[in-house]
């Protein structure tokens, strides 16, 4: 998780400037640009991109389901006392310790 929250943010920061940039030259009417900047922007942009997806099938793999990645939240399908649950994993966090319903979401965690 480490590793595709990481992702992500190198990511959301790369296509946040090549969007102001794009909108500068846009109100411009024009402009220079710093093609190099742009290249390394669009690089770690798709970079990142493939890391987060990269990572994101590997926790799927395992069975995780993604919930948020700005948490760093991942869910597991498990059967409790009869009924379907959700183990609740949060980045940080050295073992699955929660758990809550489906219908559920992080706010609702209760221990195990």
């Amino acid at each position: 998780m480490a590793r595709v929250m990481a992702a992500r943010t190198e990511a959301a920061t790369a296509q946040e400037w090549l969007g102001r940039e794009q909108q500068r030259i846009t109100l411009d009417g024009g402009g220079m640009l710093d093609r190099a900047h742009w290249h390394d922007a669009k690089e770690k942009l798709e970079r990142g991109t493939r890391l987060m997806q990269e990572g994101l099938a590997e926790i799927q793999a395992m069975g995780g389901v993604t919930k948020d990645l700005g948490m760093g939240l991942v869910d597991f399908i498990h059967l409790r006392d009869g009924r379907e649950v959700n183990l609740c994993w949060r980045y940080g966090e050295e073992r699955i310790t929660h758990w809550h319903g489906l219908a559920e979401g992080y706010a609702a965690r209760k221990p195990l």
